[in-house]
């Protein structure tokens, strides 16, 4: 028997299974625990949430839920391990804006294609991203800060890395209203904040949470948000586009659900179901508000639309920025 024609009746013999097995899983899942990887560390605005859904959806569904951090390459490990694990609905990733609408445009061999390798299941949380700056800065509206960025002087804004939406949103900032700006990555958010608590940065762009004490404590000021409307946990604080007139302004860091592609429609449909009434229930929204994050339940079908729509917006960013990868 000739190589290519033994190679095409094994994946035919695969496929049949496959279709064979399908209904089956569909019918029981789940049967055992499921695992939901976190592309970052512990700690992290992800983590916070795939936390805060675990507990509820291992109720709903009868089994454990596991959570288990794959931190590393700006999200590329833990993606890359939920795109290649077998499509049953056993294990899923809580895909973030990073790992799922830039990395794919932004960096070279990332060893999985989101739009073709992931399934988009349910959006979770979306959280604005706030301007802030030093309490010592000369300006305390957004309004200000543009009128010392129209002088030239020169100024820095830090993001908690390249590639980041934080990054992004400074890069776009700089080039619409044609300022002199100097972009300064950092490993991470912890040290960009630490820094521009020093003075050592003039700007950051982090999630609403990660500043949230600090805006309490008055060593921060918030001169906007980057998200298209107003921040429900700050409906007083404008939004950059409002203020600057900059079209489709709008960068946040989201988390949704993503299971790997294959899995079977029933099995995607039943956790889009669950997630969702977990969304509803009040204690959950409380404590979704306390992170600063805004619940935004999407069908399965809203939500593919939305991580394409994230998708091309960053490709348009990256092109018109000019931006490249370090």
């Amino acid at each position: 028997m000739r190589p290519l024609f033994r190679a095409r009746l094994c994946v035919m013999a695969a496929y049949a299974v496959l279709c064979a097995v399908q209904p089956g899983i569909a019918q029981t899942y789940p049967t055992r625990p499921v695992h939901i990887i976190v592309a970052y560390s512990a700690g992290g605005t992800g983590d916070v949430v795939a936390r805060l859904l675990s507990d509820k959806l291992g109720a709903a569904l009868g089994q454990g839920i596991v959570v288990e951090n794959r931190a590393g390459a700006s999200g590329a490990i833990g993606a890359r391990t939920v795109a290649t694990a077998a499509p049953d609905g056993y294990t899923l990733l809580l895909g973030q804006t990073g790992e799922i609408s830039i990395n794919q445009h932004w960096l070279k061999d990332i060893g999985y294609d989101p739009d073709k390798d992931l399934q988009p299941v349910a959006l979770a949380a979306v959280v604005p991203l706030a301007l802030v700056v030093p309490a010592k800065a000369p300006y305390s509206t957004m309004q200000e800060f543009l009128a010392f960025l129209k002088t030239g002087k020169s100024i820095t804004f830090a993001s908690a890395g390249s590639g980041t939406p934080g990054h992004f949103a400074g890069e776009l900032l700089k080039l619409r209203t044609k300022s002199n700006m100097t972009h300064v990555p950092y490993k991470g958010a912890g040290p960009a904040l630490n820094d521009l608590l020093g003075s050592h940065v003039d700007m950051y762009f982090p999630g609403f949470p990660a500043v949230t004490p600090q805006l309490k404590a008055g060593s921060l000021k918030i001169l906007a948000v980057s998200s298209a409307t107003r921040a429900p946990s700050a409906p007083d604080v404008p939004t950059v586009k409002e203020v600057t007139g900059i079209q489709n302004f709008d960068f946040t860091l989201w988390g949704g659900i993503f299971a790997p592609h294959g899995t079977p429609d029933a099995v995607v449909e039943r956790l889009n179901t669950e997630i969702n009434k977990i969304l509803a229930d009040e204690d959950i929204k409380k404590k979704f508000a306390a992170l600063g994050a805004e619940i935004r339940p999407m069908s399965v079908a809203q939500f593919t639309d939305f991580v394409h729509a994230e998708s091309v917006k960053y490709i348009e960013v990256i092109k018109d920025t000019g931006t490249k990868a370090d």
